[in-house]
């Protein structure tokens, strides 16, 4: 009977180290996966650097939801969920609350009417705060910029396209300046041609100067629009900040971006 426990115990003990060497043999190929999906996603080295300095590709596209607060006003905070996978969008704030579905984009009023554009702001925030990644998408075409220079710094560029049918607006241009030191990103120059649908020569240009870590990943905690013309910056315009940023893998229920009772469907004749 004792020989028996004890042949029992080895094969045990030879069978917990079976499973522990495939476990830890499974976990290093899905580390080295990992690794080679992160390495081997087609974008131009330069890119893959920025990306890398905020926290990486492979880690952004393990999330599924982000949630942030902008404040309108003293008394008025925007809140904005983003559906990262189907990019589903709700803003909501204490004169209006708007998204989209997957379908529609939606607008419920509050006591006041909205004027505003919905179809142009339901998710134009998102985009500017999930920066650089959102220069990771389908369908984009990368160049080399050139470099833009502010106060005795020259900062690298990096000249983002749309193909043909991708986007709301497949004519906008992008231009990504990142930090020769650090490779953090440092600004954003991109043209609008949303209404129009024409190509525009007219360059905004956003600096991005103070981030925060969430979940691993560098996003920006305020933005900041300057003047610029004729390649010069100027003074700075308006600045937007970011509260309670939340970016998890937890997926929302689909029914959170539905359109409430009481709302519209945004038309394309408000534009």
């Amino acid at each position: 009977m004792k020989k028996v426990l004890l042949f029992i115990a080895a094969l045990a003990l030879v069978t917990a180290c079976k499973n522990d060497s495939k476990e830890s043999k499974q976990k290093q190929i899905a580390s080295s996966t990992e690794e080679k999906s992160e390495s081997s996603m087609n974008y131009p080295d330069e890119l893959q650097e920025v990306l890398t300095a905020h926290g990486g590709i492979v880690q952004w596209n393990k999330m599924n939801t982000l949630k942030y607060s902008i404040p309108k006003s003293e008394e008025n905070m925007e809140y904005q969920t983003v559906d990262l996978k189907n990019r589903y969008t709700l803003v909501e704030n204490e004169n209006v609350s708007m998204g989209y579905n997957g379908e529609d984009i939606w607008v419920k009023e509050g006591a006041t009417e909205y004027k505003g554009n919905a179809g142009f702001y339901h998710n134009l925030m998102f985009y500017f705060y999930a920066m650089p990644f959102v220069f990771g998408d389908d369908g984009l075409n990368y160049e080399n910029a050139e470099a833009l220079n502010y106060k005795d710094t020259s900062y690298p560029g990096i000249k983002i396209s749309f193909n043909n049918g991708v986007g709301a607006s497949p004519k906008d241009e992008y231009y990504l300046y990142y930090d020769p030191q650090t490779k953090k990103m440092a600004w954003l120059g991109y043209t609008v041609t949303y209404q129009t649908g024409e190509s525009s020569d007219k360059v905004n240009l956003i600096k991005y100067a103070e981030w925060q870590k969430t979940n691993g990943l560098l996003l920006p905690k305020k933005i900041a629009w300057y003047n610029y013309e004729a390649g010069t910056i100027g003074e700075m315009q308006n600045e937007v900040s970011f509260n309670n940023p939340s970016i998890t893998q937890n997926k929302m229920d689909v029914e959170t971006f539905k359109m409430p009772e009481g709302a519209r469907v945004f038309e394309a004749s408000e534009e």
